[in-house]
């Protein structure tokens, strides 16, 4: 049996959560903060559905899904209002999962096809609110989409009989027992709706709940139970921290048998507090949490390495790592880009705050933006020249002058690596 997901989804209206689509009363006006309380209680994934009519409403619900998505730890689906291809594109770079395509639209057939092909079928998804729709163009979207999402309850069995592409079912029923019946329906990876979007929604308990009707739901498994590990004299296993993306180590800490077991099940670290004698969730009272990506146990059963995506800092007293207090050598890594970069970047960020005389970086900042664009237009320029002679040395040192002259404008209009990276990640 497949795991299911539980999977809230926001309708966002003029900048509000509403109700649903056909019911706009408005539930919360702060939608990044209802994504983020669905996130953080235990959703799977989010549905982000944008009911406006115009451009303009349509672009402020494109920017409140770039936000929504750079407070969540979990995926994001998002459509409505999708007219172009260049919408298609907008949606993804906002870091959504995949784009919903509504299947209830003219041309949608045409514009799944062309998205599929642009972005990859693995980016699209469709909504349906009808079985013939699915029937009629079977094929394509067999061929063209990675994900099925149903706007109501249908005769589930004979989808499954059409595709065999994972659905979500989006429904207005508040009943238990009719939810419980559509995730035992094998080709349904999620339910989404009403009672799953309510805004104080218990996720683990529900999931609990399925569990008893023999439903498994998604949640992290460990291979080795916990009376494998060989703790130390106190009975605990040491956890080093690590984040997933940058590997930089973060912290160190102990756990017991129920914060192991309490992190698989609930994905955020959980650790045993040597000193409060007590269990505690990381990011409780500061809102740090660690959502689990991955752990790892060492070869002698001793240590677990944990991987996860932190949230603001991890040390207590406001720095990114715990382990920020040099005794011996540097562990600068010169071979490390980002490293580089942030450097670099950090010696601009000085310049501009100590104002050095004869500073060629204080020149670009004395003269104002405009100067800093046009060097950062001449440098690309000469990029571009640059990239038609053989020697690739050309173009390193151009791409070299260019990126500085970048940092230099980043400087300027107080943009950091990390909102670049963050971007980068998201697309």
């Amino acid at each position: 049996m497949s795991y299911k997901k539980v999977i809230p989804c926001i309708f966002i209206d003029a900048g509000k959560a509403v109700k649903w689509f056909d019911d706009r009363t408005v539930i919360s006006k702060d939608v990044i903060s209802l994504a983020k309380s669905y996130s953080a209680h235990g959703a799977d994934e989010l549905l982000v559905f944008d009911l406006s009519d115009s451009d303009e409403e349509h672009d402020e619900a494109i920017n409140l899904m770039k936000k929504i998505n750079r407070v969540i730890r979990i995926p994001m689906v998002a459509g409505g209002n999708i007219r172009r291809q260049e919408d298609v594109k907008k949606i993804l770079y906002t870091g959504a999962k995949r784009v919903m395509l509504n299947f209830s639209k003219k041309d949608s057939v045409e514009m799944m096809e062309a998205a599929a092909l642009r972005f990859g079928k693995e980016k699209i998804a469709v909504s349906l609110n009808d079985f013939d729709a699915l029937f009629k163009h079977q094929h394509s979207i067999n061929e063209n989409c990675s994900e099925i999402i149903f706007m109501h309850r249908l005769d589930l069995d004979s989808v499954m009989n059409i595709t065999e592409i994972p659905c979500v079912i989006v429904t207005d029923t508040l009943e238990e027992p009719e939810l419980f019946k559509i995730l035992q329906c094998s080709g349904v990876k999620g339910i989404s709706g009403k009672y799953i979007s309510q805004m104080d929604m218990n996720f683990t308990d529900f999931k609990e709940k399925c569990e008893e009707k023999g439903i498994k739901m998604t949640s992290f498994e460990s291979i080795m139970e916990f009376s494998e590990f060989k703790l130390n004299s106190d009975g605990l296993i040491p956890v080093i921290v690590q984040h997933y993306k940058t590997q930089e180590v973060l912290m160190m800490a102990y756990m017991n048998e129920e914060a192991f077991y309490s992190t698989v099940k609930t994905g955020k670290m959980t650790y045993y507090s040597r000193s409060r004698k007590c269990q505690w969730v990381k990011g409780e009272t500061s809102g740090h949490f660690q959502y689990v990506k991955s752990l790892t146990i060492d070869c002698d059963k001793d240590t677990l390495l944990a991987k996860v995506d932190q949230v603001g800092a991890a040390c207590h007293t406001g720095n990114d790592t715990c382990f920020f207090q040099p005794l011996v050598g540097t562990d600068y890594d010169e071979t490390n880009p980002l490293q580089v970069f942030e450097t670099v970047y950090a010696t601009i960020e000085d310049r501009r705050a100590n104002p050095k005389e004869g500073s060629y970086t204080n020149y670009l900042f004395d003269k104002g933006i405009d100067k800093i664009l046009k060097k950062v237009g001449e440098e690309a320029t000469e990029i571009i020249i640059a990239a038609k002679n053989p020697n690739p040395e050309e173009i390193k040192y151009e791409m070299a002058d260019f990126l500085y002259h970048a940092m230099v404008l980043m400087v300027e209009r107080g943009v950091s690596w990390e909102d670049i990276v963050r971007e980068l990640a998201d697309r």
